[in-house]
């Protein structure tokens, strides 16, 4: 499954649609912060930064240092809450260790929570509501499923992991009217989890494991979505490490129908739904505006 075509694809309506939304006389904006100098964390936000300015959006990265203080960040996310440039904030994780990611998430005014992880854009997926924003991971994870047309209506679902950011909310869009999966969620707890995995017509990893899923595991012909994106060292490589999914790719793939690869799989994705989000956030002011 080619996350990196779909993904560039959908950012290519998505600038057809910003150009038609600044016509409009609104230019839609995002701003990540960024907290200290964590490696991982800098490369995607750069990679955020490019693709908002690819599709003509107005980009903005807030760096502060490491030992910003949780009343410092707060204020800057007032500030961006209040600004009418600013129509999607995203507040990179992790967080240094004073900061509390609750406190600060729950700062974010729902309509810009671009990120979809307030409370209140929680509860709008979990009911059905469309007026919110979902994580961007899963929404990705369920465009893949549509774009490759896999019937998801009755199919036993295996979701591996049970994060905020993905295990959770992927089993409540999966569950939806209109998607209809059975689904199971399977953790560090999960006794068996073999038992499980070999039944699912559709496997979605995300426990953060490299080859935590291996060939053996799947059922022939079943789906599997590989979310995680681990570093594994690897003295082969220029750079020391190499990137590898939760899931044992080579063995995988002889089992699976389709099967996601890791780098370019659901990572692109992730990308272009943040842009998706904020354009929707911006559509949604333009419309208020003129209303």
């Amino acid at each position: 499954m080619d996350g990196k075509a779909i993904a560039a694809r959908m950012r290519e309506r998505v600038a057809e649609r910003v150009r038609a939304l600044k016509e409009r006389g609104v230019l839609p904006g995002l701003s990540v912060v960024l907290v200290g100098d964590d490696p991982a964390s800098t490369v995607y936000v750069k990679n955020k930064s490019k693709c908002c300015e690819e599709a003509g959006m107005r980009g903005e990265t807030i760096r502060m240092r490491a030992n910003t203080t949780e009343a410092e960040l707060v204020s800057v996310i007032d500030r961006l809450n209040a600004s009418k440039l600013v129509h999607g904030i995203l507040v990179q994780m992790p967080l240094p260790a004073q900061i509390r990611s609750d406190v600060v998430l729950r700062r974010i005014d729902p309509a810009k929570d671009v990120d979809g992880f307030h409370p209140v854009n929680v509860g709008k997926m979990l009911i059905g509501e469309p007026d919110g924003f979902v994580p961007c991971t899963p929404a990705g994870v369920m465009v893949l499923l549509r774009e490759y047309k896999v019937q998801t209506a009755g199919a036993e679902c295996v979701v591996v992991g049970r994060s905020n950011i993905v295990g959770k909310p992927m089993t409540a869009l999966l569950i939806q009217p209109g998607v209809d999966a059975t689904v199971t969620v399977c953790h560090s707890r999960t006794r068996n989890m073999a038992d499980h995995t070999r039944r699912a017509d559709i496997v979605i990893a995300a426990a953060g494991k490299p080859g935590l899923i291996t060939g053996d595991m799947i059922k022939p012909g079943a789906v599997v979505i590989d979310v995680g994106i681990n570093r594994v060292d690897d003295a082969r490589s220029p750079r020391g490490y190499r990137l590898a999914g939760d899931v044992d790719f080579d063995s995988a793939r002889k089992v699976a129908s389709l099967i996601t690869p890791v780098p370019g799989g659901v990572g692109p994705m992730t990308i272009a739904m943040l842009l998706e989000n904020t354009l929707q956030s911006a559509q949604r002011f333009a419309d208020h505006r003129a209303a």
